[in-house]
C-alpha cells in the first residue's frame, strides 16, 4: 500500500542517496550565504503592503451600506486576510525571517490572524508534519483524523458521506480546524490523553479564539457602526464572509501541495533510521507543486513551491523560485519525478482521490499498490529482473507494460 521502504521504491543505491543529500545541502548552503538586504526589503514591503490593503478594505465598509462598497471591501480584506495568513504568517512562523533578528518579525513572536494559537501550530505544522511528512500515524495532515485519503486507513461506512461532508466544512472552517488540531480531540474522547497538558492546551486556544472572535464579530462591527454608511450587521458578515474566502483559498493549496496524484505516502518503516538524503526523499516524494504565475505564488505564500519548501521550510519563500530550477535539475539527474500541475488540475485531483476513498476498496479499479493516490515499491514487481533505472523511468515503464497488456486483452 503505502511506500515502506524508500531506497526500493527510488531504485537508488545508498550512494546515490549520500550523494543526492550533499547536492540538496549546497543548494542550502548558497541560498543562506547570499541572504541579505534584498530579501529583508521583500518582508517589510510586503507586511506593509497587507496592512495598507487590510486598512483600505476596513474604510471601505464603513460606507457598506452601498452594496459595491460591501463587495469590494469583503474582498479587500479577505485578499489580505490570505497574503497575511499564507506569505507572511505561515512563513514567519516557520522561522524564514528569524536570521534578521528584528523582534517583531521572528518566529518566537509573530501571532497570526486565525483562530488557533501560533503556538500551537508551530508544534503541529513545523515538528510533526514536516518532520513526520505524509508517514501514516504520525503526521495528523494525512485526512486530519477524519478524511480517508489512502487505502491504508480502513474503509468505514462514515466515509460514504463524511469525506466529502467533512472536506467541504474543514475547507470553509479551516482556520478552526487548524486550532483544534493541536488539542488531539481523538485522544480526549479516547480517555488516552495527559489531562493537565490538555487542559492547559485547551486555556491557550480558548483565549486565543475569543480574542479573534471579539476582534472579528465584536469590536471591528462596533467601531464600522459608528459611521452613518455602516451597520453593525454588514460588518460582521463582511469579516465572516473575508474569512470563508481565506479558509477556502488556504485549505485548497495546503491539499494541492499534499493530496494530488503523486504526492506519496509512507509508512512508519520509513523513519526508522532515516538517513538526511532518505529525509529529503520523503519530503520530495510526499509533496507537489502548483503551476502558475508569480502573483499566483504570492497568493499561495510560496507554497506553490511546496517541494522545495519541504525540503527547506526555514529559507525565505522569496527565494523558492530560484530554488526550484536547480532541484528540478536535481530531479532530472536521478531520474526522480517532480510532482506538479496547474492550481485547477490539482486541486480537482485531490477531491477526486477524497469522492474516490468514500467508497469501499472492493469498487476500486487500481491496485493498491500502484493507485494514483498510494504507491509503494511492490508496483514494480511486474519488471521483473529488467536492469535498475530511476523511478521516473520506472514508473513510465509500469504503465507502459500495462497499456500493453490491455491492449493485448482488447484484441
Amino acid at each position: 500500500m503505502a511506500i515502506t521502504d524508500v531506497d526500493a521504491f527510488t531504485h537508488l543505491t545508498d550512494a546515490d542517496i549520500d550523494s543526492l543529500a550533499v547536492e540538496l545541502d549546497s543548494i542550502r548552503q548558497d541560498i543562506e550565504d547570499s541572504l541579505g538586504a534584498r530579501d529583508a526589503r521583500y518582508i517589510r514591503r510586503t507586511i506593509a503592503a497587507q496592512r495598507g490593503l487590510e486598512v483600505a478594505g476596513r474604510l471601505m465598509l464603513t460606507a457598506s451600506s452601498k452594496r459595491s462598497a460591501w463587495w469590494a471591501g469583503t474582498v479587500t480584506l479577505g485578499v489580505a486576510k490570505i497574503i497575511e495568513n499564507m506569505e507572511i504568517g505561515h512563513n514567519v512562523m516557520h522561522g524564514q525571517w528569524d536570521w534578521m533578528n528584528d523582534p517583531e518579525i521572528h518566529s518566537s513572536s509573530w501571532e497570526w490572524d486565525m483562530g488557533g494559537a501560533s503556538k500551537h501550530w508551530r508544534f503541529t505544522h513545523n515538528f510533526m508534519h514536516h518532520k513526520y511528512t505524509n508517514i501514516l500515524g504520525m503526521d495528523d495532515d494525512v485526512g486530519y483524523g477524519v478524511i480517508r485519503v489512502t487505502r491504508d486507513t480502513r474503509w468505514k461506512p462514515f466515509n460514504l458521506y463524511g469525506n466529502l461532508l467533512f472536506n467541504t466544512l474543514l475547507a470553509i472552517g479551516f482556520e478552526w480546524g487548524v486550532g483544534l488540531q493541536h488539542l488531539e480531540l481523538g485522544k480526549i474522547f479516547k480517555g488516552r490523553d495527559d489531562r493537565k497538558a490538555t487542559l492547559i492546551r485547551v486555556r491557550e486556544f480558548g483565549a486565543k479564539a475569543g480574542r479573534q472572535l471579539l476582534k472579528d464579530y465584536v469590536a471591528y462591527p462596533a467601531i464600522t457602526s459608528l459611521s452613518p454608511g455602516a451597520t453593525y450587521r454588514s460588518t460582521a458578515t463582511a469579516n465572516a464572509i473575508a474569512n470563508v474566502i481565506r479558509n477556502v483559498w488556504a485549505n485548497a493549496v495546503i491539499f494541492c501541495g499534499h493530496f494530488p496524484d503523486g504526492a506519496e505516502k509512507f509508512t512508519k518503516t520509513d523513519m526508522v533510521g532515516e538517513s538526511k538524503g532518505q529525509w529529503y526523499l520523503r519530503q520530495m516524494l510526499g509533496s507537489a507543486n502548483i503551476d502558475g504565475s508569480r502573483a499566483m505564488d504570492f497568493m499561495t505564500g510560496n507554497l506553490s513551491y511546496q517541494i522545495e519548501h519541504h525540503l527547506y521550510p526555514d529559507l525565505p519563500s522569496n527565494r523558492l523560485a530560484e530554488i526550484s530550477v536547480r532541484v528540478r535539475q536535481v530531479c532530472d539527474k536521478y531520474d526522480l519525478p517532480y510532482t506538479s500541475g496547474p492550481f485547477l488540475v490539482q486541486y480537482a485531483k485531490t477531491w477526486r482521490t477524497i469522492a474516490k476513498l468514500s467508497l469501499p476498496d472492493k469498487y476500486l479499479r487500481d491496485t493498491a499498490d500502484d493507485a494514483p493516490e498510494t504507491r509503494s515499491e511492490r508496483m514494480f514487481a511486474e519488471l521483473g529482473d529488467q536492469p535498475r533505472r530511476g523511478l521516473k523511468s520506472s514508473i513510465a515503464a509500469v504503465r507502459a507494460k500495462r497499456r500493453e497488456k490491455r491492449r493485448a486483452k482488447a484484441a
